[in-house]
């Protein structure tokens, strides 16, 4: 299935990951987004759960292991083009995830991964509505 400009929206994972006050934040290698930072996480592959899927993702961009908790939400990602056009449209299922393992190594699908101290968001060019998702998704205590 084509990514961009598909014919159909995507079903693709994030991982909310808490650690120690701090978030895991990627910066995005590819398109959509290439170069800002946001929630690990891709496309599911044919055959494959929600579940296995975040936890493929993580390994794969952060290099570690992560527990998925729970679903804290399911949110669209829809980028259009200069002419109005649906260049992206992902359906993202966001999990809250638990890991016991704080050194990220980042893969070559990301250009970086690191935890972000929550109060500094704003300060690493994190958009307002993802900063606001986190923060409330970690003011609801589902952490366990």
């Amino acid at each position: 299935m084509r990514r961009e400009y598909p014919v159909l929206p995507i079903v693709g994972v994030a991982a909310i990951v808490f650690s120690d006050g701090k978030v895991l934040l990627v910066r995005r290698g590819n398109e959509p987004g290439r170069g800002r930072m946001g929630l690990p996480g891709g496309v599911i592959e044919l055959g494959e759960s929600v579940e296995q899927a975040v936890i493929r993702e993580v390994k794969e961009e952060c290099g570690i292991e992560i527990k998925p908790l729970r679903i804290v939400a399911v949110r669209d990602s829809i980028t259009y083009d200069e002419f109005g056009k649906i260049r992206f449209h992902y359906i993202l299922v966001n999990f809250l995830c638990s890991t016991t393992h704080n050194v990220v190594f980042p893969s070559s699908d990301v250009l970086d991964a690191k935890w972000i101290k929550i109060d500094d968001l704003e300060k690493e060019g994190i958009s307002s509505s993802l900063s606001k998702f986190i923060k409330n998704t970690l003011a609801r205590q589902w952490i366990v």
